[in-house]
């Protein structure tokens, strides 16, 4: 099992920290800092960590902001001794942005400064968001600028700060109600040259998609005219929470919005008793019954069973099937039912369909039993 992330996050982070603010300003007590960082640090989980830390920099920093901001800022190159090669390296200026968001509220361009420069060496998309609550007018200005600053870790910060539903963060309710703002945004990143920024982009308007699915349709439709095949990618993943849920507006902006004219037969789901842990292969096969050549987009769900006995929907893509006039093409997937972080399993009967054109075709069922 992968090692906690938190365990990365141990007592050398305030420690390291601590090096980095004596480095420029010799009259910051570390040893205090240090003992109060560390003070039932033990206890709590990671963000909570960077919290206290951001806290603890609060009281021994001078409690001018502007003066506050300075120091760290002039910090954050500064040698820390932490080994580079952990997978959670820019975590260390974790506080630093909760510093921003929670004593910066009041002091808009020098925490705007503050988080130009942490978003290029960590991610400034958490505190951000407590601006574009707070300040919604000018912090959306300030991003209009930042979605063409030379580094592509400032663009990203446009689209992933104002992402309506961003993971780890809370919700902007506001975007969630009226996206148009956030499209704008969007609309000026859509064909920027880092890979990293248009996953971004992506993954927003998946976001928006999420609560409005004619406005994710509309605006898909809209960019795939002369698109560059970058944005076609872009589209793609966009859509891939709204194929995955059947949308109409979705799958007929991809090309499968007509019913596939198509029959499935000699589906076989083996073993049909799946002790948990174990592996479940489903197969059947897809013939296409029309006169002409089609495509057809072929997913497959699984209803798993939760706690409670009700069951949760998990679709599985499979290909797009380019079948010729009464072609067969059989098709399988092996699926794990060992435990994952992501899902719990749960004994009972589990339905298996396929999904044609996001139209659902029962399969047939497995029984999940619990091991010895």
């Amino acid at each position: 099992m992968a090692e906690p992330l938190v365990n990365q996050y141990g007592a050398d982070v305030p420690k390291a920290i601590a090096r980095m603010i004596t480095a420029v300003q010799p009259a910051f007590d570390a040893r205090k800092f240090v003992a109060d960082a560390l003070t039932g640090y033990d206890g709590l989980a990671l963000m909570p960590r960077g919290k206290h830390i951001a806290q603890a920099l609060h009281r021994h920093l001078p409690p001018d902001y502007a003066k506050a901001i300075n120091i760290l800022l002039a910090s954050l190159d500064q040698p820390h001794g932490r080994g580079e090669g952990l997978s959670m390296a820019s975590f260390l200026y974790l506080p630093h942005t909760l510093f921003v968001a929670q004593f910066g509220l009041d002091h808009f361009e020098d925490s705007m400064r503050a988080q130009h420069a942490l978003t290029q060496r960590f991610t400034a998309e958490f505190s951000i968001r407590a601006f574009l609550h707070k300040h919604e007018a000018p912090t959306l200005a300030r991003f209009r600028q930042w979605a063409t600053d030379p580094s592509e870790h400032v663009r990203r910060l446009v689209s992933e700060g104002s992402r309506p539903r961003l993971p780890w963060a809370s919700r902007l309710s506001a975007f969630q109600k009226n996206p148009a703002p956030v499209l704008a945004l969007l609309e000026l990143l859509k064909d920027d040259p880092a890979l990293y920024v248009r996953r971004s982009v992506a993954n927003n308007l998946n976001d928006i998609g999420k609560d409005h699915p004619a406005v994710l349709a509309q605006t898909a439709k809209q960019w795939l005219k002369g698109a560059s095949d970058e944005r076609r990618w872009i589209v793609q993943h966009a859509l891939r929470s709204a194929v995955k849920r059947g949308e109409a507006g979705a799958l007929s902006v991809l090309g499968f919005g007509k019913s596939a004219e198509v029959d499935v037969s000699n589906a076989r789901i083996t073993p049909t008793r799946v002790v948990m842990g174990e592996k479940v292969n489903i197969a059947f096969d897809v013939s296409n019954t029309s006169g002409k050549a089609q495509e057809v987009l072929v997913d497959f769900c699984i209803h798993y069973v939760k706690a409670s006995g009700k069951t949760s929907a998990k679709v599985f893509k499979l290909k797009v099937l380019e079948l010729a006039p009464k072609e067969t093409v059989r098709l399988s997937k092996t699926v794990s039912t060992a435990e994952m972080t992501t899902r719990k399993h749960h004994a009972g009967l589990h339905r298996v369909e396929v999904l044609l054109n996001g139209q659902a075709r029962a399969l047939g069922v497995f029984e999940l039993v619990a091991g010895a």
